[in-house]
């Protein structure tokens, strides 16, 4: 089946389309083959907008984000419009809970039915999303729009047509281990794969070059949700793991992503890609590039969803796939809806009028004076109206307690195994970690089914 480009209409147009689109939308169908009919004859390239990690339904520390994630759908319908774009992939985490709330699920509607006017539209769930809710009807949904939810479709792409040639744009929905690990085992095989990401994603992507070896003179993207890195998977001892991106650091996380880790390790190694012309990643929330070449690289999220995030510039990336293969990026800047910000300092010097200019920035305070003021939490509230997280942290107590503070960003690992040490006088055995490792990811994996 073929699929013609319709009119592509203008910023202006693309946002009245939005407001008047269906809060449900409607069909496709798998192996779809869609043909570009744009400006591309000058362009000499197929113009890609990667978005993910939308968590739609999140709140940020109590206040409700759904009037912003508005904002970014509007942005990124309208931008789809204004800069031609011809396939847009969304790689994974549109929701932020297995079960969406209705807003949430209209909200997704309308960004759907508002995307597909103008592009072809591609989507993955992530770990936050339930695949079988994200894919449920996926073949009543109208043309133009692919769910990709099936660890059955994993080698059954997208394939657009232009002057150029195709372009197979395979879906991996997010991989847990313990949930694929037989059904992507080869055939015949006595045994799984083994209980790691590295494993599931691995043979997948064996799955997508064994189809991509059938089509010649094919170009190739592969949308995926994982946490991959430039080098060999984390060592299970490590916390992160991984070598660098670009420079030979770590990868840029924060506390707002779900902990994925299956037998102490979450990562997958950027080789399992090789073969590929673009990956476009979803997990990760910081917008950034896996290794040096550009061809593997995360979105990051359209808004900031912890104060860990608060200095990262969010975007969209648009990505031009020439007749080649090879790629160009351009991030275009996500709207922002109010700033993040962190300020420290006595609550004297916090209410003199020297910060003032944070009082419209969403704001974590931390508060130094040795002994805690009197009405603390009301005088930093009243001043900072956006003030969301407020801490007394004393700075030259005579008597400073020597235990560490449990925060978002703490090892939940690392924290049970200091109670293990602290409780019993000395440090955690093998065997021990292993019992609160096992219990950790059978919690964490018990939430994701929920």
């Amino acid at each position: 089946m073929r699929v013609p480009r319709r009119r592509v209409a203008g910023p202006g147009e693309a946002r009245s389309a939005l407001s008047e689109a269906p809060d449900t939308v409607g069909g496709t169908d798998s192996g779809t083959r869609c043909r570009t009919d744009r400006d591309i004859h000058e362009r000499g390239a197929v113009r890609i907008l990667h978005t993910s990690d939308w968590h739609l339904g999140r709140t940020l520390h109590g206040v409700d984000l759904h009037e912003h994630q508005q904002a970014f759908v509007d942005h990124l319908v309208g931008l789809v419009a204004e800069r031609s774009i011809d396939v847009v992939v969304v790689a994974g985490d549109v929701y932020d809970r297995a079960v969406p709330a209705v807003p949430s699920v209209r909200l997704l509607g309308r960004a759907l039915a508002g995307l597909t006017e103008h592009a072809t539209v591609i989507v993955t769930p992530g770990n936050h999303d339930s695949a079988v809710r994200l894919g449920f009807a996926a073949e009543l949904m109208r043309p133009g729009l692919h769910l990709r939810a099936s660890v059955d479709l994993l080698d059954e792409p997208v394939v657009v047509d232009d002057p150029d040639g195709p372009v197979a744009f395979y879906g991996l929905p997010y991989l847990d281990p313990d949930s694929v690990r037989r059904s992507l085992a080869p055939a015949g095989a006595d045994e799984p794969l083994a209980r790691s990401h590295s494993a599931v994603v691995g043979a997948a992507m064996q799955r997508v070059r064994d189809d991509l070896a059938g089509r010649p003179a094919t170009r190739s993207v592969v949308v995926a949700h994982a946490f991959v890195v430039a080098g060999p998977a984390a060592d299970p001892e490590a916390a992160v793991g991984g070598v660098d991106l670009e420079d030979g650091t770590a990868p840029e996380r924060s506390e707002s992503e779900r902990d994925i880790r299956v037998g102490g390790v979450d990562s997958v190694p950027s080789t399992v890609f090789d073969g590929v012309d673009y990956v476009a990643l979803g997990h990760l929330h910081g917008a950034q590039r896996v290794g040096p070449s550009g061809r593997l690289r995360y979105s990051g999220s359209p808004l900031a969803f912890s104060f860990g995030e608060r200095n990262q510039v969010k975007s969209s990336t648009i990505v031009e796939l020439a007749a080649d293969g090879s790629v160009s990026v351009d991030l275009v800047p996500a709207p922002v809806p109010r700033r993040l910000a962190e300020v420290t300092d006595t609550l004297d010097a916090l209410l003199d009028g020297r910060h003032d200019d944070l009082r419209d920035a969403w704001l974590r305070v931390f508060v130094t004076d040795p002994v805690h003021p009197e009405r603390l939490y009301t005088r930093v509230a009243e001043h900072f109206p956006h003030a969301l997280a407020i801490h007394h942290t004393p700075v030259g107590a005579v008597e400073a307690p020597a235990l560490a503070a449990v925060t978002p960003e703490s090892d939940p690992i690392e924290v049970a195994a200091a109670f293990v040490a602290f409780a019993s006088g000395g440090a955690a055995s093998e065997t021990e970690l292993a019992v609160v490792r096992g219990a950790y990811e059978a919690a964490l994996a018990s939430e994701a089914s929920e």
